[in-house]
């Protein structure tokens, strides 16, 4: 009987705990459905089960992020802090960061519960306390976190130490003045051996010491090692710290080589003396720091990266420090991510803009790839064409038909941004044309637009028109002559004003006047029905007109020496047309409704009319008016590698500069740091953490006096001592027995070899050090 009652309740026991359990993942699985009345949700937070402890702190989170006040359980949630279960306390430290500035004397209540935390046993937690300690945005307890972050930065576990990293920008926001301190801890944790680690010591000192380089000397040529096993989020700080160090540490020196040494030399005769040079067959070539070469190929296995940031960083890295060898190995790995989508190809395309500019023949079997899709952003498809513009002069001749005639095809579209991008392309094609006949099909391109009916098309392409005659216009005087012809067509009046204001602009050229002044007579018969933009063009075009003539007649009259000046000018004044012409056009435009117009006329009036010089009237209206955009389309922004704006930066896609923007700086003219940088390897750093015996006892396998660069080290870690214990019990072994001296010290070496690998597996031993 005794065991039949035993048994039965063993089961009743075994059956609670089942339900109790069963109930217990319920409740962790299901979510909250019906909200509780405060009265019983407080029930569950101060009750003495884990479980419904959990589902009380479940239910005011949920309040929480449904905009609802969750302040009068913040007693009820922070008296749960000292609870041993992780997932409690992850709600509560939660909460606790959330409501902290609400109620900031009821969390600072919770601050010595968080402080004991961070010793606990369990990595984790202490990095969880660390963590929630920081984020509390009170600036009250700012030196305990200054505090527990210089103490998390000694901490043995890797995870902690990357917290404290973590922390220290929170911090600095928190209270600047503690900035000398957490200084101090950054210069510790770039030192860290663990690369996630040091990359998040790196996003710190971004953020608070950006100008303190003097931390980065010792760590150079270690983060360039852990660069690429970093997260990529410390790939990307890391790649923004490089540039900017190189350029002020690492000057831009150049050495003159000859040009046959960078191409393939061309064969010589046989008698040619091959130890002559000209100073015109030497060329300069970039001569690369070795710590920046160092750089520049520990970073190449990034472009396999298969995060679209850090290949655009890379890029953005090579352009600002790399030569044209590095320049060639960006091409491939960009135009793979195009692939990516809309808004990654909109952050790579304009890199790839820049980079053409640099380098073009790079990109040139890529180059039927920018041809514009249906699915095109506006943004990418006014980078396309300019990438487009660019790659047009280094094509084939047939990918340059290609290239003219998409561009035509975008000209009948309905998108007027569209038309208005692919014409400014047809230009820019235009003006880097390598040879005339190429200049002149694009011309003849855009003169086919004038016929059109959309007066968006026909003003962009007189645009253009114009663009390219103000660059030549001894050239394109059958052009003017040719769009002269299409007034009587043209409907539109910015088309007829900018075809007016060409026509007068150069009729100072070779038999341009008798056409300009014959344009003036046709428009003068309808100056009435014209528009006030037309009509001012009109105005312009006569005062011009006149003007060369008048010039042209006083230039004969002082060539002619029989006649006096005053007589020939008043003969002549009196029976010119032009003047008939000019006296009408002003009485016409006297009577104008637009009060501008008329204010214009007088002033016209008065420059040419009853004085006695021109010169002032030339001044103003002759002179050579300068070109709407640089010569070379590929010139018409600054190169990237001497803009100040960073490419891919907002400042840099917008256009504009954003306040707190980093611009890259210039490259410096001096050397700085390489003291600190050639003995950054010596390991003299407390805070650098030997990962293997080799880098704890500073002696190479095979032998090595234990220095580094000539300087002893001044601190020893406690296997250092061991392994000096080791070494003096080895020597005395080899006085004892002197005939085996080589055999022992292969064993020992052997034996450092098998404690080393040993020492990997150690865990957080090994971080111990005395001093």
């Amino acid at each position: 009987m005794d065991s039949l009652s035993r048994v039965s309740s063993l089961v009743e026991t075994a059956r609670d705990l089942t339900l109790e359990a069963a109930r217990d993942a319920a409740a962790s699985r299901r979510t909250v459905s019906r909200p509780l009345p405060p009265a019983a949700l407080k029930k569950l937070l101060d009750s003495r089960r884990e479980a419904e402890v959990l589902d009380g702190l479940r239910r005011v989170m949920a309040l929480f992020y449904s905009n609802q006040s969750a302040l009068p359980y913040f007693t009820a949630v922070v008296k749960n802090i000292a609870s041993p279960n992780t997932e409690i306390k992850k709600l509560v430290y939660a909460f606790l960061i959330q409501h902290a500035e609400a109620a900031p004397d009821t969390a600072l209540l919770a601050i010595n519960t968080i402080q004991k935390g961070m010793s606990d046993s369990n990595a984790r937690t202490r990095a969880l306390a660390l963590r929630t300690m920081s984020s509390i945005r009170v600036s009250v307890i700012s030196q305990i976190v200054a505090l527990g972050i210089k103490r998390g930065a000694g901490d043995m576990s890797p995870i902690v130490r990357r917290t404290a990293a973590l922390a220290i920008p929170k911090c600095y926001r928190m209270d600047p003045s503690q900035s000398a301190l957490l200084e101090e801890q950054i210069g510790v944790l770039l030192g860290d051996r663990q690369y996630y680690v040091a990359g998040a010591a790196v996003h710190a000192f971004l953020e608070v010491c950006p100008e303190r380089l003097d931390l980065i000397h010792p760590h150079w040529r270690g983060l360039v090692k852990k660069l690429v096993d970093m997260d990529e989020w410390g790939q990307l700080s890391t790649l923004e710290l490089m540039v900017r160090y190189c350029r002020k540490c690492f000057p831009r020196r150049t050495k003159k080589v000859r040009k046959g040494d960078l191409e393939e030399k061309k064969n010589k005769a046989f008698y040619e003396d091959e130890e002559t040079s000209t100073p015109e067959e030497m060329v300069e070539v970039p001569v690369l720091d070795p710590d920046l070469e160092l750089l520049l190929k520990s970073i190449q296995p990034l472009l396999q990266s298969r995060n679209s940031a850090v290949i655009i960083a890379v890029a953005r890295c090579y352009l600002y420090l790399g030569t044209t060898t590095y320049l060639s190995l960006l091409a491939g790995p960009l135009m793979s991510i195009l692939r990516a989508g809309p808004d990654i190809a909109s952050q790579a395309l304009p890199t790839i803009a820049d980079l053409i500019r640099q380098h073009p023949t790079s990109f040139l079997p890529y180059t039927t790839h920018f041809l514009l899709r249906a699915s095109d952003s506006p943004l990418i498809v006014t980078t396309k064409l300019t990438i487009l513009s660019l790659l047009f002069p280094h094509v084939s001749t047939s990918i340059r038909s290609l290239i003219l005639t998409d561009l035509a095809h975008h000209t009948s579209s309905s998108d007027a941004t569209l038309v208005r991008a692919a014409v400014l392309a047809i230009g820019r094609c235009a003006s880097a044309a390598p040879t005339p006949a190429l200049r002149s099909r694009c011309l003849a391109l855009l003169l086919t637009h004038l016929s059109s009916p959309d007066a968006t098309l026909v003003a962009a392409s007189l645009d253009e028109i114009r663009v390219l005659i103000q660059r030549d216009p001894s050239a394109h005087s059958k052009t003017i002559v040719r769009l002269a012809k299409h007034l009587d067509a043209l409907k539109a009046p910015k088309a007829r004003a900018a075809i007016i204001w060409l026509v007068g602009e150069f009729a100072a050229t070779p038999g341009s006047v008798q056409i300009a002044a014959d344009v003036w007579r046709i428009l003068l018969q309808g100056f009435a029905d014209e528009t006030v933009e037309v009509q001012s063009q009109i105005l312009l075009l006569a005062a011009k007109v006149y003007l060369h003539d008048r010039r042209e007649r006083e230039k004969s009259a002082k060539d002619n020496t029989d006649v006096p000046n005053t007589e020939i000018l008043d003969s002549d004044d009196e029976t010119s047309q032009l003047v008939k012409m000019l006296h009408h056009t002003f009485l016409l435009a006297r009577y104008a409704h637009s009060f501008q117009l008329r204010d214009r006329t007088r002033y016209l009036r008065n420059l040419l009319l009853d004085v006695p010089s021109t010169d002032l009237a030339a001044l103003l209206l002759l002179t050579a008016k300068p070109s709407p955009r640089a010569d070379d389309p590929a010139k018409q922004a600054a190169p990237s590698s001497d803009r100040k704006t960073a490419v891919g930066s907002a400042s840099w896609l917008l256009g504009i500069d954003i306040r707190g923007a980093q611009n890259v700086p210039a490259w410096t003219t001096i050397a700085v740091g390489a003291a600190e940088r050639n003995g950054d390897e010596a390991g003299a750093s407390v805070s650098s953490r030997p990962t293997s015996m080799v880098e704890r006892s500073g002696t190479p396998v095979g032998g090595g006096s234990g220095k580094s660069n000539g300087a002893e080290r001044t601190t020893k870690t406690l296997d250092q001592w061991l392994d000096e214990d080791e070494v003096e019990g080895e020597e005395e072994d080899e006085e004892e027995d002197s005939g085996e001296t080589e055999s022992d010290s292969e064993s020992a070496e052997y034996e450092t070899d098998s404690e080393e690998t040993d020492s990997d597996d150690d865990g957080e031993e090994d971080q111990l050090v005395k001093s």
